[in-house]
């Protein structure tokens, strides 16, 4: 499972002006905001986006200021491999050390949507468990039984997380991770596809 929300694309009109300084062309700037405070670029400046996006990395820099602000859920396997990204991304999550006790445990606090029949019976008994470990943390504050938790939590564990990317980071995710057996990374690549301007910028498509 995962789960991206609130989702805000910021300093376009910035990156798309600083595109131009290298040729002092701001004259052919012809973008513009419409009524709902969106930056719709004009044909010059989508032309030149789409031209050095193709270019490659030292003609797109400009990729790199078009800020991502998103809220992702997912569970802390996939978050695993989302932490070889640490170039130009930032994450705040919500914290499982301080936090992991404070509401009972549930099987919807994991991802557990591919799992067999079978599998998801003894995912209920895990769950169990871990509520009845919470209930006497709760009651004694033994480390102990904090350290039960901790330990025993599945991977399956979902956490969200408040990530800053830019285009130039989602280039490089999205074609190392479009492929991967991990459904997770499908649905993180549609979201990118969804992105203003995805299409010309970061696919690099027509």
């Amino acid at each position: 499972m995962l789960i991206c929300e609130r989702t805000s694309v910021m300093n376009i009109e910035n990156a798309i002006r600083g595109a131009r300084n290298p040729m002092n062309s701001w004259d052919r700037m012809d973008s513009s905001y419409d009524e709902d405070g969106e930056y719709i670029l004009g044909p010059n400046d989508l032309g030149l986006a789409k031209r050095l996006r193709k270019a490659g990395n030292d003609h797109r820099k400009y990729i790199r200021q078009i800020f991502v602000s998103v809220d992702i859920t997912a569970p802390i396997y996939w978050w695993k491999e989302y932490d070889t990204y640490k170039v130009s991304t930032v994450a705040n999550s919500t914290s499982t050390m301080h936090k992991i006790h404070s509401k009972p445990f549930s099987i919807n606090d994991f991802s557990h949507d591919h799992m067999s029949e079978q599998t998801l019976d003894f995912m209920e008994i895990v769950v169990a468990e871990l509520e009845k470990i919470r209930l006497r943390y709760m009651e004694n504050k033994n480390k102990d039984d904090w350290y039960d938790m901790i330990q025993l939590l599945p991977s399956s564990y979902n956490q969200m997380r408040t990530c800053t990317l830019n285009y130039e980071s989602l280039i490089n995710m999205y074609f190392a991770r479009k492929n991967h057996k991990l459904i997770e990374w499908h649905t993180f690549c549609r979201w990118v596809e969804e992105l203003p301007y995805a299409k010309e910028l970061i696919l690099a498509e027509e």
